[in-house]
């Protein structure tokens, strides 16, 4: 394994101790495999950041620490990859700890093991349970700092917030879902990747009240357990496909918009509107197509930018940003940057 990096800066980055690293460039027995990746991870985590090692000043280690699929988590480490050499401040490291799925346990593990271990801030998108609240409110105790971002937690247990104002975001779906249909008879799937988050629970809520208002005669069909990911949405959405077989018009709060066409094609059926939320390749590919109607998206340099500057303003060595903007854009095939 590489040596190109210190065993102090591969330690800090893998959050083990010397001796474990030491165990696992060396290639000694009784190492497990999760912790080999772990010291793998951290390598590519440095080598990501490497520009950062050289810089002088006070150093800064952050945490990341999401559920997310992969598509938004590339999206995540693009932004994060711009804005931070921008950074007014010395040297700011990031610590990945990011899965497609996690159970409420694992957060609040990770969570207890980063207040143990040290962390100058954590920026986390984890759904709202007693489990994870529980383990920010130890972060906080330990004084370790919190930013949630795209769906929040209590806002007493962390120091700030970013991402679009999700009821919004919702209402502003509804608003081109019932332009977009022209009167005409309108049926919508409404797609989350799961109900454990808070920020697609109040896109949805929003989305719901505004369409009602406007569009009465609507009906709308939830499904709530995709976890953003191909095979499960398209599973789900080929069964309510067939439990409704009016459904025109998709409202994809989620993401796995692939799969959801993928599940409509293979009904020889089509959305007549079809509305998702962020500029990953996929959905970039499918506007271009044609196959989405348009995508709510917003600036996440800047939200990863405000974030970074939160935590920092906590450790004294910039002043408190203002509020964020609400930052709701609205990409179609014709608009694409």
């Amino acid at each position: 394994m590489t040596r190109r990096f210190l065993m102090k800066h591969i330690a800090e980055q893998s959050g083990l101790s010397l001796a474990t690293v030491d165990r696992v460039l060396h290639g000694r027995a009784g190492v497990r495999r999760h912790t080999r990746l772990r010291v793998e991870q951290a390598i590519a985590e440095l080598e990501a950041q490497e520009h950062q090692l050289g810089r002088q000043g006070r150093k800064f280690l952050f945490d990341l620490v999401m559920e997310v699929p992969a598509r938004f988590s590339r999206l995540v480490d693009i932004a994060l990859a711009r804005v931070v050499p921008g950074l007014p401040v010395g040297v700011v490291r990031l610590r990945r700890h990011v899965k497609q799925t996690w159970n409420d346990g694992e957060f609040a593990r990770c969570l207890d093991a980063l207040a143990h271990k040290g962390s100058h801030g954590v920026l986390l998108k984890a759904p709202r349970s007693a489990e994870v609240e529980a383990a920010v409110a130890r972060l906080g105790a330990a004084g370790i700092p919190v930013v949630t971002m795209t769906t929040d937690l209590d806002p007493q247990l962390r120091e700030g917030y970013v991402g679009m104002d999700n009821r919004r975001a919702g209402e502003t779906a509804a608003y081109l879902m019932q332009g977009w249909s022209q009167g005409q008879a309108l049926e919508v799937l409404v797609s989350l990747s799961s109900a454990r988050f808070e920020g697609e629970v109040t896109r949805v809520e929003g989305f719901c009240a505004a369409l009602a208002d406007a569009r009465p005669d609507v009906r709308i069909h939830r499904i709530d357990q995709g976890q953003g990911l191909d095979l499960t949405t398209t599973a789900l959405t080929r069964e309510c496909l067939r439990q409704h077989p009016q459904i025109n018009a998709v409202y994809s709060v989620g993401g796995a918009n692939r799969a959801i066409l993928r599940a409509f094609a293979e009904a020889g059926r089509e959305a007549r509107v079809y509305i998702g939320h962020d500029l990953d390749d996929d959905n970039t590919a499918l506007l271009r197509q044609r196959a989405l109607t348009a995508v709510i998206h917003h600036d996440l340099d800047f939200d990863m930018q405000h974030a970074l500057l939160q935590l920092l303003a906590r450790q004294g060595v910039v002043p408190q940003p203002p509020p964020t903007p609400l930052g709701i854009q609205i990409v179609t095939p014709c608009n694409l940057p």
